[in-house]
């Protein structure tokens, strides 16, 4: 019997599960979360599974797994009730923040509400500089206070930030102690251990998260195991992080700071690792659902990552100068900008008579005035009935019936009629809408960050990405568009291409020119120790196991640093010097200019991620998804195409796999999960790992 790794991807509405062999047969199952308990669903939807394929928990020899249950924790703030312990005359970091305000001139704009109440922030009197010299040592009858105080509120976690801690953390390690002996089961995070970095703000922040939700996910955990272990699944599981990589169940336990955005995450791994099999180096990922639409870039093969980010921020448009609207979380991640626009997205009229788009969202229930579960709002799925890109009798493989006229009734009274335009321009104008606001993420990955996406491809997924990424594609001038397999389940296959990987950082502040040779190349060469005895832990070790480094940089004075890939080996002057001229470059890349060679660069942090090398490809040679719905193919029908092609009769594919050779455009190929619109002018084929390959121009 064949063996399969398992992704399971846990969205709101759905939780959608992709079983995949060693030669690419694919099985898939889409089953709705149980939101009061989203383990449930992974059984449940496993147990379906093995009763529709003859499976066993036998044949399942991995569960990857990308989840929202850290991430939920923090937006319904129903985190663990978490007490901090700090430095005399620093209570109060969580609120002062840094003083970035998200809205300009707003002022009823007020800040979030801090995950740590005032009444359970304790202080205790001790000093270290920021050389991890101490100043004043820590007063242990004050810590075994600042301990009780907490006890007796009831706390469930504690979190230790201390000042300059990450230069020297014998004062941590001391309270630690203390806890662990007052409350030996309670679960205690101290910065040094989760983010060893300057930046006070960043690192109290980050250790808090972590804390806050720590018991949250390990009993989530725990509860998976549990059910997996009662249907017969014995195997490994391994959850996806935010910065791409895969971690096991027990470091994300120890450490879920990490796995916050992992959802995202998944689908931009997936981006890149079918890209890097087409031979596609530069790529921006798409990826459109209900509610929003989300853009990165991936660079020469390589992913970009952020090295913090806003939880509880809402819809991220991509600027780095409008921050602070949410908790900052200071660890890498995948770098995505996110706009309000999916095909739940509500399409208005302002009070100027203007058609909008979004934020606001139908959501799942009531959904879709089409999906006629009593909705009473347009949005852009009811105006991609309306245009004909949308099958009302095909969608879900047929098995989810839509209600065209009753879409089209309201779409006409709520956006036409008041805009005196005929239905179709009306349809055409909220569809166009919606794609340039989502080009406004596209642009916040791209162009605003000095990289020019006509050079680009665009890898598109999600259940709505295929319907708008041809059009996109041609209004920022990019010539290719890549549909993977299964788009709209995209993101659980990205789980099956992720590397375990493990991301370690220290504060190293040293001018390049004038940094200790020994004293550099030794901090690196321990932290790659470190990382390889994790990897080892796990069943990689000796050619399986890969490091890899970085610097975040800047010029002395600045606030802000860049990232830099940092060469293997020992470093020499003449390296050093290299490192230099790397971080001018893509200084001149992201703000347009750079500083004369007597401007001295600083080494802030130093960086290393091992990376677990798999024992086979992780992408196979070709991947086969077997066919869901009716096999009747569908006669043309009309489609709408804008002012210049009007009604078009456009052939309709019911699988890709009918793609024998280049077809023109228009083209509608209807899936179980996603619609894909070729327009006019456009030419679409079919690759060997089963990617649409679309042509513009």
């Amino acid at each position: 019997m064949a063996s399969y790794r398992v992704g399971v991807d846990i969205g709101g509405t759905f939780t959608d599960i992709v079983f995949m062999d060693a030669d690419g047969r694919i099985l898939v199952k889409k089953i709705s979360s149980s939101v009061d308990n989203y383990a449930r669903a992974i059984s449940e939807g496993l147990l379906e599974m093995f009763r529709d394929t003859g499976l066993t928990g036998k044949s399942v020899e991995e569960v990857r797994h990308g989840t929202t249950v850290a991430s939920n924790a923090i937006l319904e703030l129903k985190g663990a009730k978490t007490g901090l312990i700090t430095t005399a005359g620093f209570r109060d970091v969580l609120e002062i923040r840094t003083l970035r305000m998200p809205r300009l001139y707003d002022i009823a704009w007020e800040k979030p509400t801090p995950l740590v109440d005032r009444y359970l922030r304790q202080v205790v009197d001790e000093r270290m500089d920021v050389n991890g010299q101490v100043l004043r040592s820590l007063d242990k009858a004050s810590a075994e206070r600042a301990v009780d105080a907490l006890l007796k509120e009831g706390v469930d976690a504690i979190a230790v930030c201390l000042i300059n801690s990450f230069a020297n953390p014998a004062h941590e390690l001391a309270l630690k102690e203390i806890v662990r002996k007052k409350a030996p089961d309670l679960p205690c995070c101290i910065s040094f251990e989760v983010l060893p970095e300057i930046k006070e703000y960043e690192r109290t922040s980050t250790t808090v998260i972590n804390t806050y939700i720590m018991p949250i996910v390990a009993t989530y955990v725990a509860s998976l195991k549990q059910d997996l272990n009662k249907i017969g699944v014995s195997a490994q599981l391994l959850l996806m992080q935010s910065n791409g990589g895969l971690t096991t169940a027990e470091s994300a336990e120890r450490l879920p700071c990490h796995i916050i955005e992992s959802g995202p995450a998944a689908g931009v791994v997936g981006a890149q690792a079918l890209a890097e099999k087409v031979g596609i180096k530069d790529v921006v990922s798409f990826d459109m659902g209900g509610t929003t639409a989300k853009a990165s870039l991936i660079e020469d093969g390589q992913v970009t990552r952020s090295a913090e980010y806003q939880v509880g921020s809402g819809i991220m448009i991509g600027s780095r100068l409008m921050t602070g609207n949410g908790y900052s979380l200071k660890v890498p991640a995948i770098d995505l900008a996110e706009v309000g626009a999916g095909g739940g997205s509500i399409v208005w009229i302002d009070a100027g008579g203007a058609m909008q788009v979004g934020p606001h969202s139908a959501g799942a229930k009531p959904g879709p005035l089409c999906y006629d579960q009593g909705g009473t709002e347009p949005t852009i799925t009811d105006a991609n009935v309306v245009l004909g890109y949308i099958n009302p009798d095909y969608l879900c493989g047929g098995e989810v019936k839509l209600k065209s006229d009753i879409a089209t009734r309201v779409f006409k009274k709520t956006v036409a009629d008041p805009l005196k335009v005929e239905l179709a321009q009306a349809a055409y104008g909220a569809h166009q809408i919606a794609a340039s606001n989502m080009i406004r993420a596209i642009k916040a990955v791209s162009s605003e960050r000095g990289r020019d996406p006509r050079s680009y491809a665009l890898f598109a997924f999600g259940g709505n990405g295929p319907l708008f990424a041809a059009g996109m594609a041609a209004a920022l001038g990019m010539k290719r568009v890549v549909l993977p397999p299964s788009p709209g389940l995209f993101s659980a296959f990205g789980l099956l291409y992720s590397d375990v990987e493990h991301h370690y950082s220290r504060t190293f502040r040293r001018l390049t020119r004038e940094a200790d040779l020994t004293e550099l190349n030794g901090t690196w060469d321990r932290m790659a120790q470190e990382a390889l005895a994790q990897l080892a832990s796990e069943g990689f070790s000796d050619q399986r196991a890969r490091v890899v480094r970085s610097a975040q940089m800047h010029y002395q004075g600045q606030i802000y640093e860049l990232t830099v890939p940092v060469p293997a080996g020992p470093l020499d002057r003449k390296a050093l010097a290299a490192l230099d001229e790397a971080f001018g470059r893509e200084h001149e890349l992201t703000y347009g200019h750079r500083a004369g060679p007597e401007e001295p660069v600083e080494i802030v942090n130093i960086q290393v991620v091992g990376q677990g090398i798999p024992d086979r490809p992780r992408v196979p040679e070709s991947i086969a998804v077997g066919r869901r719905g009716t096999t009747v193919t569908p006669k043309p029908r009309k489609a709408f195409f804008g002012a210049k092609h009007g009604w078009v009769d456009a052939p309709i594919l019911i699988d890709r796999a009918e793609l024998k050779g280049p077809r023109q455009g228009p083209l509608i190929i209807e899936e179980y999960d996603a619609t894909a619109i070729v327009p006019p002018g456009a030419t679409a084929s079919l690759d060997r790992y089963g990617n649409v390959l679309i042509e513009l121009g």
